[in-house]
């Protein structure tokens, strides 16, 4: 957008835009004033140029920027940004507080019609399959774990190849929900894995940052959950509430059900002494 605009800015409008090219991974964490004072121009032009392109304001324009970069910066820049960001501060209040701010704001944006609609699509279904890779792996399975406490045919996709992936998606019908997690850097097998199963015709749930996520322009519900820069890795403190809030849901719907399974496995868990009973 910047490269195609170059020739309609003025003098200092061209000085932000080259500087925003050459090193947007540190300008997307910058404010107006830190960035005006680099290029030597005034904060007001720095709201000008902003608003040269299209945005309401420089806050618009450096979300964009840093949604841009956190698909495009590699592991070892990510944690060069990140250094920069945290400083000399405290860690452990920066790293926390960012994670509250992104549950509060997931909380506030998150759309309820599509919450709902998941947990519709997620009670109808006859197999549910979850699929997420890498450092989504984690929450994939924390759902896995809970959802078959819940239901009867839930089926965790997990693959070491993309040839292992179609071989268990094989049988996915137009009965069933395919529940696809992806976070910056999105991954090649998830994206390949909800392509294949759009043409099934099943219901696809997505678990992701934004509408512009490659899994969320394929699925029928899309969960959008706030994900910042934590180092190397994103971190996923609000997708894992996302979760909570779906199990909990859920578990409400099928209250009678999961009731009488549980006393069951309880049985099951006393017999085989699964869990310490002598906790003083």
């Amino acid at each position: 957008m910047i490269e195609e605009r170059m020739p309609e800015f003025s003098k200092g409008q061209k000085r932000i835009a080259q500087y925003i090219i050459s090193n947007y991974d540190n300008a997307a964490y910058m404010t107006a004033s830190r960035l005006g004072a680099l290029v030597n121009v005034s904060e007001s032009t720095v709201v000008r140029f902003a608003n040269a392109l299209g945005f309401e304001g420089y806050p618009e324009m450096q979300k964009a920027m840093q949604d841009f970069i956190r698909t495009k910066l590699t592991s070892f820049q990510r944690i060069e940004v990140t250094n920069k960001l945290i400083g000399d501060s405290d860690l452990l209040e920066k790293v926390l507080g960012s994670d509250i701010e992104n549950i509060k704001r997931t909380c506030e944006e998150l759309d309820r019609a599509s919450f709902n609609a998941a947990i519709d699509a997620l009670l109808g279904a006859r197999r549910i399959y979850i699929i997420g890779v890498r450092s989504s792996s984690t929450i994939a399975g924390f759902l896995n774990y809970n959802l078959r406490m819940i239901f009867d045919d839930v089926r965790f996709l997990q693959t070491s190849s993309g040839s292992e992936l179609f071989e268990q998606l094989i049988d996915i019908t137009d009965r069933d929900v395919l529940f696809a997690i992806s976070f910056p850097r999105y991954s090649k097998r998830v994206i390949n894995a909800v392509e294949y199963v759009k043409r099934s015709g099943a219901d696809i749930i997505a678990l992701t940052d934004s509408m512009q996520s490659p899994i969320a322009a394929y699925s029928d519900q899309a969960l959008l959950a706030r994900s910042d820069m934590a180092s190397f890795v994103d971190s996923l403190a609000a997708p894992l509430s996302v979760i909570n809030a779906l199990i909990v849901a859920l578990t409400k719907k099928k209250q009678d059900s999961m009731t009488e399974k549980l006393r069951r496995l309880e049985s099951v868990w006393d017999e085989y002494d699964v869990y310490d009973k002598n906790q003083s």
